[in-house]
């Protein structure tokens, strides 16, 4: 009968891990970042790298083999048709975990791992709109400064 790895089980039996990585990974994919202890995201980042590798091949099959894993079919359905596709060039490293201190009521250390975005032409518009935006806002109220004029005085005699 086949053993699990040995190592750290996150807490509990190797079931209990099984399905602790596939409640990141789903939540991972949902949110784009979570906020979790450095052990966790340590462990989830392979488990959800290969998810995604699974994916940007996209056929029936390995979508059959992410549903084994992530139940929620929406999720899976997002995994596939909007974050693999953002990962098509890209051979790895998907993920990135970024170290923010320890949590306050047992001082465990805590991590962020998060999609790496890869900045889709839609996104780099939007990034432009808005700038466009903000210098437009900058040119009025140095219109509306330059255009004020002080009151003219009044002599009483």
């Amino acid at each position: 009968m086949p053993r699990p790895a040995k190592g750290a089980r996150l807490g509990g039996s190797a079931a209990h891990e099984k399905h602790l990585l596939a409640n990141l990974a789903k939540s991972l994919f949902e949110h784009g970042r979570i906020t979790t202890t450095e052990a966790k995201a340590r462990r989830l980042r392979p488990y959800a790298e290969r998810l995604v590798t699974k994916a940007k091949k996209g056929d029936i099959h390995n979508r059959r083999l992410v549903l084994q894993t992530i139940t929620d079919k929406s999720i899976v359905h997002t995994l596939f048709t909007e974050i693999a596709p953002r990962y098509e060039n890209r051979p790895g490293g998907y993920t990135r975990i970024t170290k923010i201190g320890n949590r306050r009521g047992d001082n465990a250390p805590m991590a962020v791992i998060e999609l790496v975005e890869a900045l889709t032409v839609a996104q780099q518009a939007t990034g432009e709109a808005e700038a466009a935006t903000k210098r437009a806002v900058k040119e009025a109220e140095a219109k509306s400064d330059a255009t004020e004029t002080p009151a003219e005085e009044t002599k009483e005699a």
